[in-house]
This record gives C-alpha cells, sequence and structure tokens, in this order.
C-alpha cells in the first residue's frame, strides 16, 4: 500500500530531479573532489555549482557556504565556533523549544563551565522579545535560536532577534533546518552569522546539510583534518549529496509560492476538518505565524502512540508530538514549555505535509481520524476530572 506520507517535518521524499542529478555522480563521477587530475576536477566542478547553487537560494556569496552531513554537525559546528572565537565569554542564549540538536549540545556546555540562559514560549509558543532583551550580557558569546519549531511550525521574529543582537555585539547563529524551502529566506539583508539546513528536509538525501557563515565571522572548524572546505570543514566531500542538495535547493526557491498556496491550502482545511470533527481537539502554536506545511493538533483524553499505530493500518504516516518512551509518561518538551496541559499534550500529532501531499489524501485522513480518535477515548483510562493529571502514577 502506498503510504500517505504527512511526516515531512522528519525526512521528506528525493524528489525526482534531484535523484536523476545524483545518479551520474555515484555510477560514472566518482573521482575525488580534491584530487588534481582532471577526473577529480570535473566531480570539483561538480561541488562548485552545487555551492552556487545554495549560495543563489539563500541569496549570499558561495565562499560562505559549507557543506556538512546533517543539521545536528552544523548547529554543534556553529555553536562551539562562536564559543571558541571569544574564549573570555562564558554564557549562551538559546530558548527551550530548541531541537535536541541545539538544547543536548547546550546541556554539555553546561558541565564544562558555560553559563546557559533558556528563554520561555508563551501557549502560543512565541518568544517575548523583552525577556530576550534582558538575557543578553557583557559575556554572551552567542545565541541561538531556531527560525521555526519543528513540532509547532511556529515561525520566530528572527529578522528583530537577529537585529537586536547584532545591536549588543554578539554573535547570532539560526537553525532553519526547518525553515528552508517553506517560507522565503535571503540572508542578504539578514542580519544572522550561521544559518544551518538540512537536505532531507527539502527532498535532497540524508547525510548532507549547508552551514551559512557570514563574511568576516570568526570561524573555528568543527572537524579537523584535511584542506576541505577552504580548511573550514575536514573530510572529503560527500559529492553525491552535495549535488543532490545543490538541486533540491534550487527546486526550493522554485517551489515557494506553491508552498504559500496549495500546500497551505491543504494543510489547512486537514487542520480545520480534523477540529470541527474531532471534539476536545486544539492546535497547538501560534495561527498566525507558522510555517505553511505544518500542524500540531492536539486530542484530548488519548495517547499520541497509540493514535500513530491505529493511523499506521491505514497507511498514515505522522508524527507524535510527544516525546514518551516505554516507562515514561512525559510529553514533548516543546509541549511542556508552551503549557499545554498533560491531556492534551500526550495526545498531540504533528500532520507535516509537501509538495507532492495530494487532496485524496487529506481526504482519508478526514475520514479515518474521526473514528480512531473516538475508538481510543472508549479504551481511554483518563476523565474530565483528571484533566492535567494522569489517572495513575505508573
Amino acid at each position: 500500500m502506498e503510504p500517505i506520507y504527512l511526516d515531512n517535518n522528519a525526512t521528506t521524499k528525493v524528489a525526482p530531479e534531484v535523484l536523476d542529478e545524483m545518479l551520474p555522480v555515484l555510477r560514472d563521477h566518482y573521482g575525488n573532489p580534491s584530487s588534481m587530475h582532471s577526473f577529480g576536477g570535473s566531480v570539483g566542478a561538480l561541488v562548485k555549482k552545487a555551492r552556487e547553487r545554495t549560495a543563489d537560494a539563500l541569496g549570499c556569496r558561495p565562499e560562505e557556504i559549507l557543506f556538512t552531513s546533517c543539521g545536528s554537525e552544523g548547529d554543534n559546528t556553529a555553536i562551539l565556533s562562536a564559543l571558541r572565537a571569544n574564549p573570555e565569554k562564558r554564557h549562551m542564549v538559546t530558548t527551550r523549544v530548541e531541537h535536541p540538536a541545539v538544547l543536548s549540545l547546550a546541556k554539555h556546555l553546561e558541565t564544562q563551565g558555560i553559563a546557559v540562559t533558556y528563554l520561555g514560549v508563551d501557549g502560543k509558543g512565541r518568544l517575548d522579545m523583552d525577556e530576550l532583551a534582558r538575557s543578553l550580557r557583557k559575556d554572551t558569546a552567542v545565541v541561538s535560536i531556531m527560525y521555526a519549531n519543528n513540532e509547532t511550525g511556529v515561525v520566530f521574529p528572527i529578522p528583530e532577534i537577529a537585529a537586536l543582537v547584532r545591536e549588543r555585539g554578539i554573535a547570532f547563529h539560526t537553525d532553519a533546518v526547518q525553515a528552508v524551502g517553506k517560507i522565503p529566506i535571503s540572508v542578504k539583508d539578514l542580519p544572522v552569522d550561521y544559518l544551518v539546513l538540512s537536505g532531507h528536509k527539502l527532498h535532497a538525501p540524508k547525510g548532507v546539510g549547508a552551514l551559512y557563515v557570514r563574511r568576516g565571522t570568526p570561524f573555528r572548524p568543527f572537524l579537523i583534518g584535511g584542506h576541505q572546505e577552504r580548511g573550514r570543514r575536514a573530510g572529503t566531500e560527500n559529492t553525491p549529496g552535495i549535488v543532490a542538495l545543490g538541486k533540491a535547493m534550487e527546486l526550493a526557491v522554485a517551489g515557494i509560492e506553491d508552498e504559500n498556496t496549495r500546500v497551505r491550502a491543504l494543510r489547512d482545511r486537514l487542520e480545520q476538518g480534523l477540529v470541527a470533527a474531532i471534539p476536545d481537539s486544539i492546535v497547538n502554536g501560534d495561527p498566525a505565524s507558522r510555517l505553511p506545511n505544518t500542524t500540531s493538533i492536539a486530542f484530548k483524553y488519548v495517547e499520541g502512540e497509540a493514535i500513530l499505530l491505529l493511523l499506521d493500518t491505514f497507511g498514515i504516516c505522522a508524527s507524535s508530538g510527544s516525546a514518551c518512551t516505554s516507562g515514561s509518561l512525559e510529553p514533548s518538551h516543546v509541549l511542556r514549555a508552551m503549557g499545554v496541559p498533560f491531556t492534551y499534550a500526550h495526545g498531540s500529532i504533528r500532520f507535516s505535509l509537501s509538495r507532492y501531499t495530494t487532496d485524496a489524501e487529506v481526504d482519508t485522513v478526514l475520514t479515518e481520524m474521526p473514528g480512531v480518535i473516538e475508538r481510543l477515548r472508549k479504551m481511554s483510562p483518563f476523565s474530565a476530572a483528571t484533566d492535567d493529571k494522569p489517572s495513575c502514577t505508573c
């Protein structure tokens, strides 16, 4: 059965056009792009073209693009570079709703003597700009705030945030993994020092990403070794992945209008249809500032993982807004930070669409989801009297 794939914030299908450019590199252009011979040089030319495509898509210079293996590597590289370039500064600012690539690093840095301020969000997942301003100190080396949240799709006001941080002479990093390809982004007029993206979020394969480093920004490499990436990132270039990313970035720019019209309309129809058909359901996040492809909907008195298992029987792929694991009843850190009530947070499901999502697929979800929730609520250990507490302590 062909899956109804609505989990595109986790990973995306490789675009056919991307695969068409990638396969000849795997099959024919297998030379090392750093080799001196012409065969290797021809492969190096492919890397150069991909760098130019990526730079054009972001509105920057090719030399400001550094290819990585993924978003996590890019985030780690940027934050650690900012700290190492300013060793006398021992403070970092981030948010409570970041991806683990940033949050886990921040927790690790605290064990190394770095002070970290974690900014909160309100019930709609929005930051308080005044709290951000108050958190900035003379010893702040870097501020790291994601462009858009991977669970709720909430888009943060990065231009205003970056401008505020720049006024204080502090390096600014944004994890834009979920935002690139979904909303227009041009670093030409955006005062960010580091911006991270990942290929598998925009229809390129897994294992390739990019880090934008603004020209003039102090930089310290994360991977030490060879001279690749102008000495900024050691390791033989993943040429097939890099070529694929370049093409995917080109396609992403061309598809921005479709993403923000047709895909947004599909998302809205899915969201509104589910909320209308299923009692005690709410949308998580700021409806006025979200990615066009993302909706996080909380269904009261049910468990997210149970919803996913039943949806899977209909071939529907989505994601739970709950980070529950065996033996744990803790909902996701994002929903906890937003103050979503326990009985809603545990039943949160994220649907993330793409350019390949169809009306028929949305129709299937609208048809099957009400029955799934009704079935699970009949088995639920929760009741209206236990709105904010589990019915057991197991």
